[in-house]
């Protein structure tokens, strides 16, 4: 996966709390079984009318949030089932990084397998930043290898797992990080006696 270190751009705010899995990418959308395609079908429910016309309403619709980075969402963000489309989704949408003051477990641990940023911060500081990015403009700087946010005159720094923060650095998925392992795995497979061998 693509290193992360550093991510810049403008930010959308969601400030609802529990937004589960399934508001961010429906059940009808989990049959693909690529990982890129998604993006189109984010928030699908609040993002489209009963008619199934394009809510003007909706920050997915909105011309002046495409391009955006990171989104700043509320409390519990990414509870429910454990659906990794639900982070395809967020990255393939275009964010980079999901601010919020807790996620769900599950959420969180495929964020990180993938390579997206998901940064905790108190209630209070989220909500500042929800307040700056209500305007389509606001840039924000995440720099993750200096655990630090800017927008403007704000700033903040936030506390990250050190062992999430070397692989995503490095740019290591779960195979990329066993793969770290393969001299040893070579080895001990070599010295492996021939009865042991697969298919035998």
């Amino acid at each position: 996966m693509k290193p992360v270190t550093k991510v810049t751009g403008r930010m959308v705010p969601l400030p609802q709390a529990d937004v589960d899995t399934d508001q961010i990418i429906p059940k009808q959308f989990l049959t693909r079984i690529e990982r890129t395609g998604y993006g189109e079908f984010l928030f699908f429910d609040w993002a489209t009318t009963e008619d199934g016309q394009p809510s003007s309403d909706f920050f997915t619709n909105d011309p002046t949030r495409q391009g955006a980075k990171v989104l700043v969402a509320g409390r519990n963000f990414g509870c429910g089932s454990s659906r990794e489309h639900a982070v395809w989704a967020i990255q393939d949408w275009g964010f980079d990084a999901v601010i919020a003051p807790s996620f769900g477990d599950i959420f969180r641990n495929n964020s990180v397998n993938v390579g997206l940023l998901t940064i905790e911060l108190p209630d209070e500081i989220v909500a500042q930043l929800q307040d700056l990015a209500q305007s389509p403009a606001a840039v924000i700087t995440i720099d993750l290898e200096n655990q630090l946010i800017e927008c403007g005159d704000f700033a903040v720094e936030f506390d990250f797992d050190s062992d999430s923060k070397s692989r995503l650095i490095s740019g290591l998925d779960p195979i990329g990080l066993t793969l770290q392992e393969d001299p040893s795995i070579s080895d001990y497979e070599s010295r492996r006696p021939a009865w042991l061998s697969s298919g035998s």
